[in-house]
């Protein structure tokens, strides 16, 4: 065999290698700028141009006007179990998140495939079935559809604790999908609501432009990270934009870098969430209510 020649000091497999770039992204909002730079006060996103390519990001909420040109077509709408006859957006929640996480101007990972799965009305409002419903079906859609490079999901919504929809999201991460969910913008412990009190998601809480935990932001030990949550641009339904805030808004920040790093690096969504958390920037964020965490997500194209 060529591995007992004595000619051969070691074997290994001819490795696919491709040209990596920085992309800047200038003027950029101040949210995604914020998440490539250790400082605040910038407004140049910079990246990596792998951009969330060969991930697929599905979005649960009210659904996503996937004709908006700045999603570029890379949006799509699969599954409605809301109340509404309707499967477009007609709220415009689900259409911000997902400019968030991955539109060509807004978004984090600017080339990840989006996926709408409706379990929100055009009041915003759902039943605990009805989400569970759409988180079963995204692992289950999850396991036959060709994401290459991993599955991230967007749960931008919760209420009370419910035992029910946090065993739904565990199953889903168990399925292997990674998960990012909002802390609540109650200015409580996240610990009371869920999905925000599933350990196995990532839980986010929402900052400031001047790195400021926002004072309605649930917080406590049960959030993981945070994000830019606060006066955050993205996509409207109709075309347009709109201004909005809400660990909603923090939220797709860290979908979109899930996102953004399984293209980038790989290794899988196992753990995925502590490998962003120690990427963060630490000891940055003031008024933090007791027991938060003290970690601003980092994209680290700086370092």
């Amino acid at each position: 065999m060529l591995r007992a020649s004595s000619y051969v000091e070691y074997i290994q497999p001819d490795m696919k290698i491709r040209a990596s770039s920085l992309v800047y992204q200038d003027p950029a909002t101040w949210g995604i700028s914020r998440i490539s730079h250790r400082e605040p006060g910038n407004f140049t996103y910079i990246f990596d141009d792998s951009a969330g390519e060969g991930t697929c990001a599905y979005v649960i909420d009210t659904g996503i006007f996937v004709a908006h040109p700045d999603f570029e077509g890379r949006a799509e709408h699969l599954v409605n179990f809301s109340t509404d006859e309707s499967d477009e957006d007609d709220y415009g929640h689900g259409t911000h998140v997902a400019g968030i996480i991955g539109s060509r101007t807004f978004g984090v990972a600017k080339k990840t495939q989006i996926y709408s799965v409706k379990v929100l009305d055009s009041t915003g409002r759902g039943s605990s079935s009805s989400i569970i419903a759409g988180i079963d079906f995204v692992a289950r859609d999850a396991a036959n559809r060709t994401c290459p490079r991993g599955t991230v999901v967007n749960i931008s919504l919760g209420g009370r604790k419910d035992t029910a929809m946090d065993q739904a999201v565990a199953a889903a991460v168990a399925s292997g999908v990674f998960i990012a969910v909002a802390a609540g913008n109650d200015g409580a412990d996240a610990r009371y609501f869920s999905p925000a009190s599933e350990p196995s998601a990532c839980t986010v809480g929402a900052t400031a432009a001047n790195d400021a935990m926002a004072s309605w932001s649930n917080g406590g030990s049960f959030v993981d990270v945070l994000a830019p949550g606060v006066r955050i641009t993205s996509l409207s339904i109709g075309g347009g934009t709109r201004e909005d805030n809400g660990t909603s808004m923090a939220t797709p920040h860290v979908t979109g870098l899930a996102a953004y790093l399984l293209s980038l690096q790989g290794g899988g969504t196992q753990g995925l969430c502590e490998r962003i958390a120690e990427m963060g920037t630490k000891g940055v964020v003031q008024n933090l209510t007791q027991g938060t965490v003290n970690t601003l997500i980092n994209n680290g194209a700086l370092g």
